[in-house]
């Protein structure tokens, strides 16, 4: 029996993990997705869209299934996904890993202001400007809302839905962005703080950049704790190697 090996999807990372297992000779793999994006484009292997129904329903597809690891790829902020990923791996005794790109550290000239949460954020704007560029993603932006005398840039891939901000211009785009690009939006939009979740990766790092040349503060929320005893590895070749080492030799 081929191994089959599930991928909870939605970075980059689970993308080129996907082609990578996809390349090894008797492996199947699926990648599922939350569907929260219209356009995913496209994945190697097999491909699923939506929820498993909790932890409960996911340990119930690994079994039906016959998977034989599973993978969580999915985004540093999908807390809710890890913590049930973890609990249905358990359930149903099948091998977890996690992939998390690694997070992004400060550097000379930085000006970063950490947050534990978007509410925590939001509280921190006042004190530090009055025309925000808000690159959260489209979820969450109710955290934002009751600031009525600040002006909000949100970018993200889909269009937002209500509640928003009073004064919200919204940027529909995905990365990878350029330091130059960043940089001419800043200034376009005389943005005066950056806000951004702590994503990690070389796709939308070029804000952080263009903010640090500008002396722009740059509020970072900070990532959720993995649940308890569940350890990451930080990419693609190090995730395929600990596959590999869960296969009987």
């Amino acid at each position: 029996m081929s191994p089959h090996v599930l991928i909870l999807g939605g970075t980059t990372e689970a993308r080129e993990l996907a082609a990578a297992l996809t390349a090894c000779p008797g492996t199947r793999v699926t990648t599922s997705l939350a569907g929260r994006v219209s356009r995913p484009g496209a994945v190697a292997g097999d491909l699923r869209v939506g929820g498993f129904g909790g932890a409960e329903g996911l340990a119930a597809w690994l079994r039906e299934r016959r998977v034989d690891a599973m993978v969580d790829a999915t985004h540093p902020f999908a807390g809710t996904i890890t913590a049930n990923a973890a609990r249905a791996a358990t359930a149903a005794g099948v091998p977890l890993v996690v992939l998390r790109r690694p997070g992004w550290r400060p550097g000379p000239g930085d000006r970063w202001h950490p947050a534990p949460s978007l509410e925590a954020a939001a509280g921190l704007l006042p004190r530090l400007g009055h025309r925000v560029f808000l690159t959260t993603g489209r979820l969450g932006l109710a955290a934002f809302a009751h600031l009525t005398e600040t002006r909000f840039v949100v970018r993200s891939v889909e269009p937002p839905g209500p509640p928003l901000p009073a004064h919200t211009h919204v940027l529909l785009a995905r990365g990878p962005f350029t330091v130059a690009g960043e940089t001419a939006l800043l200034r376009e939009h005389r943005i005066d703080v950056l806000v951004t979740k702590d994503s990690g990766g070389a796709a939308t790092s070029a804000k952080l950049t263009a903010a640090r040349d500008l002396g722009l503060p740059v509020v970072v929320v900070r990532r959720p704790p993995p649940p308890d005893g569940v350890a990451a590895v930080d990419d693609v070749p190090a995730a395929l190697r600990r596959l590999d080492a869960l296969r009987p030799h």
